[in-house]
């Protein structure tokens, strides 16, 4: 009964921002899922291509931290709603892009949102829900980003390699505006985390264990990044595949990631977010291990992909949990810097794979993703470990 009570009055504004963080998927998911069309629409070569990737995972990791300061007093019904209604527009804008430069200048606009939408959506989890749902609360809201997974990238694979990346780009736009208007419908007014003052920064930047499970996402999303980035091209090339069996195996990982982040939102206040993270880092490594066995055939391709899909959204979604319950207060603080090393992360990883691959490393990249997975792994432990020897600071 109390558990009841805990969810009932605050269901519409958990399923707005949810929502928002599909869109804010989908958006950022685009390039990956179109990268094959967009590299022969504009005739810029796959690695090229990839810049779209590292420039915007660039803005959106620098963006988070400092978007986390400029807007602290901000009532977050007016903020995330604007945030989506600029996605709309400069995703619209892209869309129209006539040249590579221009794309490139458009998109660097235009993932300025995903830099404040999903940071400051769990950072306001928790004035919305009692402290003992938070974590699957955070995971629940994260789930916006598995979603994105199962219908958003292979959507946009569909529509770029069929109508081309443009539609995929415009109907991003699109849900950005209907979702923008839900938000502001479903938010309360008046909601507005802590301001973050130079103190609350230096009390963040100064806790090890705390800085440490933020290098967790960064190495960890850093080992993803070098393979998933070129995911489409991979699969072209190495397999042979064409738009709708790469959409479809996109579908197909997403699925998984969708069921992966469901199992983590259940099970996390129950196992620790810590052991969580460590499982699902396990789990994308295992992949890892695994991807040579994929290149023999697709459906083998498909059986290796599971449980790096089980793994990478909800590893995320555990980590945010994470960072949140090591200290509540510094939650706006850590969150938006653990969403800047993942968009870190994916920077680095989009320009390693673009470097491996302009040197005929293609076959190479899951390799180094592999070295990268087990780096972050024995990081996880390690912060653990730190956090029940330091105390957190409050």
């Amino acid at each position: 009964m109390p558990h009841r009570h805990a969810h009932k009055p605050l269901p519409r504004p958990l399923w707005a921002l949810m929502a928002g963080n599909f869109v804010i998927g989908t958006g950022v998911m685009a390039v990956p899922g179109t990268l094959n069309d967009i590299s022969t629409s504009l005739s810029v070569s796959i690695p090229q291509a990839g810049q779209l990737i590292t420039a915007a995972a660039i803005i959106m990791g620098i963006g988070a931290p400092l978007f986390a300061t400029l807007v602290a007093g901000w009532d977050r019904r007016r903020l995330l709603t604007l945030s989506l209604l600029w996605y709309a527009l400069f995703m619209g804008l892209s869309a129209l892009a006539p040249s590579y430069g221009w794309l490139l200048a458009l998109r660097v606009l235009a993932v300025i949102p995903p830099a404040i939408f999903t940071p400051q959506a769990a950072a306001s989890i928790g004035l919305l829900v009692p402290e003992q749902q938070r974590g699957r609360a955070i995971t629940f809201v994260f789930l916006g980003w598995s979603v994105a997974s199962v219908l958003g990238m292979p959507m946009s694979a569909w529509i770029g390699g069929h109508l081309g990346w443009r539609w995929a780009f415009g109907l991003v736009a699109l849900l950005a505006l209907l979702c923008a208007g839900w938000v502001w419908r479903a938010l309360p007014r008046g909601i507005r985390p802590a301001p973050l003052n130079r103190q609350a920064w230096g009390r963040a930047l100064g806790s090890a264990p705390l800085m440490l499970a933020v290098v967790v996402t960064l190495v960890s999303a850093f080992g993803q990044f070098t393979l998933f980035s070129y995911f489409a091209p991979y699969l072209q090339q190495v397999l042979g595949m064409g738009a709708d069996p790469i959409s479809l195996l996109f579908l197909w990982f997403g699925a998984f990631g969708l069921a992966g982040n469901m199992l983590v939102s259940r099970r996390i206040d129950r196992i620790g977010a810590p052991r969580a993270v460590l499982i699902t880092l396990g789990l994308m490594a295992l992949s890892l291990v695994l991807w040579p066995l994929g290149t023999h055939a697709i459906w083998l391709q498909a059986l290796v992909v599971v449980p790096w899909a089980l793994g990478c959204f909800s590893a995320n979604s555990a980590q945010q949990a994470r960072l949140v319950q090591m200290s509540p207060v510094l939650a706006p603080a850590t969150v938006a810097l653990n969403t800047s090393a993942i968009y870190g992360g994916q920077a680095m990883g989009a320009a390693l794979g673009g470097v491996l691959i302009a040197q005929g490393g293609m076959q190479q990249l899951h390799a180094w993703g592999l070295v990268l997975m087990i780096g972050a792994m024995l990081l996880s432990v390690w912060a653990a470990r730190l956090q029940k020897r330091s105390p957190m600071p409050s």
